[in-house]
């Protein structure tokens, strides 16, 4: 599986992490309510399946290609997969260096200014999960048509004679798909912006740190390195059985 190894090797840094936070829950938890655990134990659960859920999800347009051969019929049929979460954690990454930059600055100076913003941006701040949910909502925003320009799409559907049914080539097609871009990216920003609060709201519910370095975005990147590696074994095998198929074919008609 070539191109996925800084990812895979990512993952199991992760992972390795996990039995310790895991040990260090038990520990913090030895004398308080036992609930504490089923609670993180379910919200762990919860989120990985939201976070597959999201991740597979896809809003699919539907685009037709013209053929000159067949005097003016809609011929092919196809269709645009828009991810509803194709930012990734891109978003989240950025938030949390933009949130994190007060307290880098804080560090070299004296400014109480700095401490002061660096205390409300920071993890259990004040300004916290409002400023985090805002900065993910803007850099998703960002990122998205960042990916995809939908001028350039339009272009090259009008180029390649498709067309989206009802939707005229040139400008309606790209004012289209800007609105569906723009109202996946606000789904996205809300996926991603309820993410990032999952933790502090366990936190706050069960009085327990140890997974505060186990945040979101290592969950997600966790499930979505394990999707994509799944992915790609699937495609692998599938490759492999057509390859036999190729092979048995031939030595079939060897003279």
């Amino acid at each position: 599986m070539q191109g996925n190894g800084t990812s895979v090797l990512i993952f199991a840094g992760i992972a390795s992490s996990l039995p310790a936070s895991v040990g260090a829950l038990l520990a913090q938890n030895a004398s308080d309510d036992p609930g504490n655990v089923a609670v993180y134990a379910a919200a762990f659960f919860l989120t990985t399946l939201g976070i597959i859920y999201v991740q597979e999800a896809e809003r699919r347009i539907p685009i037709n290609y013209s053929s000159r051969y067949q005097a003016g019929a809609l011929a092919r049929q196809s269709y645009l997969p828009f991810k509803v979460n194709a930012t990734g954690v891109m978003p989240l990454i950025f938030a949390s260096s933009l949130l994190g930059l007060p307290l880098a600055l804080a560090r070299y100076t004296d400014s109480p200014a700095l401490d002061g913003a660096a205390n409300a941006l920071g993890p259990g701040g004040a300004l916290y999960l409002p400023a985090s949910v805002a900065l993910i909502a803007f850099f998703n925003y960002y990122y998205t048509f960042l990916q995809l320009e939908p001028k350039d799409l339009s272009e090259q559907l009008k180029r390649t004679g498709a067309a989206i049914p009802g939707i005229r080539p040139g400008k309606q097609t790209a004012e289209y798909v800007t609105s569906t871009l723009t109202r996946m990216s606000i789904l996205g920003s809300v996926f991603l912006g309820a993410l990032s609060a999952a933790p502090a709201a366990v936190e706050a519910l069960t009085h327990l740190s140890a997974f505060r370095g186990f945040a979101g975005t290592s969950v997600l990147i966790m499930v979505g390195v394990a999707t994509d590696t799944a992915r790609r074994i699937r495609a692998e095998q599938a490759m492999s059985k057509y390859l036999d198929v190729d092979k048995s074919y031939d030595d079939n008609f060897k003279f």
